[in-house]
């Protein structure tokens, strides 16, 4: 019945914990990002924690997720990382909706 009427709204229906699902959800907080409603490190915070590394499509930002916690030990700076974890989230943000 779910299934049905998300489908008469023109929404999708993912079964629980499928990769599609979780792929569509790492693409809405990456639609987050961009629009300002979260850092970057609270994104990958939130990726990190959720699928942990492993989901391929969120694998970079897993390790983003990391190097935030060992910045002080290397030679980049948060708004290095903060960059590249951007660029990620417009990857992800700007995937057509399937």
């Amino acid at each position: 019945m779910l299934p049905a009427a998300l489908d008469e709204l023109g929404l999708t229906f993912y079964p629980i914990a499928s990769v599609a699902g979780q792929e569509a959800a790492a693409r809405a907080l990456a639609r987050r990002l961009l629009a300002g409603e979260l850092s970057p490190r609270e994104f990958t915070f939130r990726i990190h924690q959720r699928y942990g590394h492993e989901l391929p499509l969120t694998g970079r930002l897993t390790e983003l997720d990391d190097e935030y916690d060992v910045l002080e030990y290397g030679d980049r700076t948060v708004d290095q990382v903060d960059a590249e974890v951007t660029a990620e989230a417009r990857r992800l943000g700007t995937h057509p909706l399937l």
